[in-house]
């Protein structure tokens, strides 16, 4: 069980008080964020996952059931995995490669309640190129210094190895560029990891327009720095979720089924 000040620090997004609450509140933020995703067209076939971490069992983490379509996720189909990626809690099978890469994320970074991953097209386009964003919009500075290259590719995530390879490379940082694959975004709440990947996704794709096109002018480091402090923050990111959400939630009450 959690401590009451390591409980005041990790509900700090959701105003809850209690484990049971928050964890409520993290499983129905989670079936949003896959409903939202499957608007944007991140979806496709069974790759893609995102995770929350267990409020409780903290060393645990709630994941999408492989092979399930993201626009029909609901809170009660979320499955809770355990370190050795065991289901304890719910029906279903989980993807290899989202127990490789998210139980490596979670336990190498406590400070991360969520994580997303999934084969967007502009994340895997750009993915290519082997680098990291430029700053060449005010959308764009959101990652400024605060997002990283996993510069390897060994095929499908599989093993524990590669898994520590990518967390290794995000390292304390929002966002990981994974070449030859996709996006990886992580955040202090579910809302905040959610938004990281669509703002990257959009991000990517006007990175890839802006050079077809020609070569854009990069923001200066100033202006960088002063667009990522305002914009670029936890509070940030959890709080420009907050219109999908309410969307989604009222389009699609379903997903809060338990």
């Amino acid at each position: 069980m959690v401590s009451t000040v390591e409980t005041a620090e990790a509900f700090a997004w959701s105003g809850c008080t209690s484990v049971e609450d928050e964890r409520r509140h993290r499983k129905q933020r989670l079936a949003a964020a896959f409903r939202i995703f499957s608007r944007y067209g991140f979806d496709e076939g069974v790759a893609g996952h995102i995770t929350a971490r267990d409020p409780e069992r903290t060393d645990c983490f709630w994941v999408n059931p492989f092979g399930m379509d993201f626009g029909r996720i609901r809170v009660r189909d979320l499955l809770l995995v355990d370190p050795d990626g065991q289901v304890i809690d719910g029906i279903g099978t989980v993807n290899r490669a989202a127990y490789a890469i998210h139980s490596a994320v979670h336990r190498a970074r406590p400070d991360v309640v969520a994580a997303a991953h999934s084969h967007s097209l502009y994340g895997k386009a750009f993915s290519t190129l082997g680098r990291t964003l430029d700053p060449i919009t005010q959308d764009h500075c959101d990652f400024y210094q605060d997002h990283a290259l996993y510069d390897g590719f060994r095929g499908v995530v599989l093993d524990r190895e590669e898994g520590d390879n990518i967390a290794t490379a995000l390292g304390s940082t929002k966002a990981a560029i994974l070449r030859n694959h996709g996006l990886l975004t992580v955040g202090h709440s579910v809302d905040e990891a959610a938004w990281w990947f669509i703002r990257m996704e959009r991000c990517c794709h006007v990175t890839l327009l802006a050079e077809a096109a020609g070569t854009p002018v990069l923001i200066d480091d100033e202006a960088a720095r002063q667009v990522y402090a305002e914009a670029g923050s936890h509070a940030g990111g959890w709080y420009t979720f907050q219109p999908l959400y309410q969307r989604v939630v009222e389009d699609e009450p379903d997903l809060l089924d338990e």
